[in-house]
C-alpha cells in the first residue's frame, strides 16, 4: 500500500501543493512552524477523514477560504485509485475512486495509515481516553464496519445522557424511554466490547515479540484491557450484552443522581505491565516509551497480517525523541517494506542506511520541493 501523489488546496498553510512520493522513504524536512506536521496531518485525514490534532476541521482551512482539499492516488491490491476529502463550512465530504461516501465507515479502511509522533509516546503514560483513540483508530482500519456502531454507541450514548441529567434536574421523567435507550446501548456496548477483545489478542501476539526484541528478552510485556464490567474475554455478544444490561440496572439510581452514563467501552481503558508491573505507575520514562514503541511497530504487523498489506507510516517529528537503540529497532523494523514518512527538522546525527537512500522533501513556509 502506497501514497503515490498528495495535492493540498487551502489546507493549513499550504495554499497549493503538488507531490509524488517515493515507494520507500520519504523525509520532510524544516524549521518548526514551516508545514511539515501539516503535511503529515494531511495524509492521516486522506485515511481518517479527521485531524490527529483537533477536533475543529475549520482550523484546517486556510484563513478566509471557503473550504480545503486534499487529494491522493493510492496503490493498493494492484491498482491505483483516488481519495479526496473536501472540508467546508457546510461540512466534510469523502470520495473514494471519485463517489462520495456516505458513511464514514464505507470510507475509512481503503487507506491504512499508522502514525507515531512525540505524543503517541504517551499512549502508555497518558489519559485513558488516549488509549480508547488508538483501539477505535486501529480497530476501523481493519473492520470499518467497527466505526459504524462506534457511531451508533456515541450517538445513543448522547442521547442517554441528555435524559439522565434532565432526570437528575427533574425536568423530565421518563423511565420507559431510559429503558429503551438502555437496552439500544447495551446492544452496541456489546458489539464494541467483542471487537475490542479480539483486537487485544491480535495486539498481544505482535506487541509481545517486539518487546521482546527490543529489550533483547530482559522485559516481558503484557496489556490487559480494563473493562467497566466484569466478563470474560471470550465471552459471546449475547452474554456481553446481558452483563451490560445488569450493570446499567444495578447503577440506574447512581446515573440518575449523577445524570451521567457511569459503565460502557467509553470508560474502559488498557494497562500495560512490563515485568509484571503497571508500567504507568511504576515504570520509568524508558520503559513507558519502549512499550509504546512496540505497540506501534506491532500495529504495523497487525494490519498487515489483517489487510494483506502493510499500511503508510508516518512518523513526525518522532525520531529526535527516541534514543539511538530504538531509533535503530524502529527504522531496521520498516526498512525496505513500509512506505514510510519522515518529518524532521534535520537529518544530522540520523545514520541509518533507511535515510540514506530517502527521498528528500524541504518545506518552507508552505512551499514544498525536492
Amino acid at each position: 500500500m502506497k501514497i503515490n501523489h498528495l495535492q493540498l488546496k487551502n489546507y493549513r498553510n499550504y495554499e497549493q501543493l503538488n507531490l509524488s512520493f517515493d515507494d520507500k522513504v520519504n523525509v520532510i524536512i524544516g524549521e518548526n512552524a514551516q508545514g511539515k506536521t501539516n503535511l503529515m496531518e494531511a495524509i492521516y485525514l486522506l485515511a481518517f477523514t479527521k485531524s490527529h490534532r483537533t477536533p475543529r476541521e475549520k482550523e484546517l482551512i486556510q484563513w478566509e477560504q471557503a473550504y480545503a482539499t486534499v487529494k491522493g492516488t493510492i496503490y493498493k491490491r494492484n491498482r491505483h485509485f483516488p481519495l479526496e476529502v473536501i472540508l467546508s463550512a457546510k461540512g466534510k465530504k469523502a470520495k473514494l475512486n471519485h463517489l462520495e461516501q456516505k458513511r464514514l465507515s464505507d470510507y475509512i479502511g481503503a487507506l491504512n495509515v499508522v502514525m507515531f509522533a512525540p505524543e503517541h509516546l504517551a499512549l502508555v503514560k497518558g489519559s485513558p481516553q488516549i488509549r480508547r483513540r488508538f483501539i477505535d483508530m486501529e480497530l476501523g482500519q481493519i473492520q470499518p464496519s467497527y466505526m459504524y456502531h462506534l457511531g451508533q454507541y456515541q450517538k445513543t450514548l448522547r442521547q442517554r445522557n441528555h435524559l439522565l441529567k434532565q432526570m437528575k434536574l427533574q425536568e423530565k421523567w421518563d423511565p420507559d424511554m431510559l429503558q429503551v435507550l438502555t437496552d439500544q446501548l447495551s446492544q452496541h456496548a456489546a458489539i464494541l466490547l467483542e471487537r475490542r477483545f479480539v483486537f487485544l489478542e491480535l495486539l498481544r501476539k505482535w506487541a509481545s515479540p517486539v518487546h521482546d526484541s527490543i529489550t533483547r528478552s530482559m522485559e516481558k510485556l503484557e496489556i490487559r484491557y480494563a473493562p467497566t464490567i466484569e466478563v470474560s474475554e471470550s465471552a459471546n455478544k449475547e452474554t456481553i450484552e446481558t452483563v451490560y444490561t445488569n450493570k446499567y440496572h444495578e447503577l440506574q439510581d447512581k446515573e440518575i443522581e449523577r445524570g451521567t452514563t457511569l459503565a460502557g467501552p467509553h470508560r474502559d481503558d488498557l494497562i500495560f505491565y512490563v515485568n509484571q508491573k503497571n508500567v504507568q505507575t511504576f515504570g520509568s520514562q524508558g520503559q513507558q516509551r519502549t512499550a509504546a514503541l512496540s505497540v506501534k511497530l506491532a500495529e504495523i504487523e497487525l494490519i498487515s497480517s489483517e489487510v494483506g498489506e502493510y499500511p503508510v507510516l508516518l512518523l513526525d517529528d518522532v525520531l529526535s525523541e527516541l534514543d539511538d537503540h530504538r531509533q535503530s529497532h524502529l527504522l531496521n523494523s520498516i526498512q525496505g517494506k513500509v512506505q514510510t514518512f519522515v518529518s524532521t527538522t534535520s537529518v544530522d546525527g540520523i545514520n541509518h542506511e533507511t535515510l540514506r537512500k530517502a527521498e528528500l522533501f524541504h518545506v518552507r513556509d508552505g512551499v514544498a520541493h525536492t
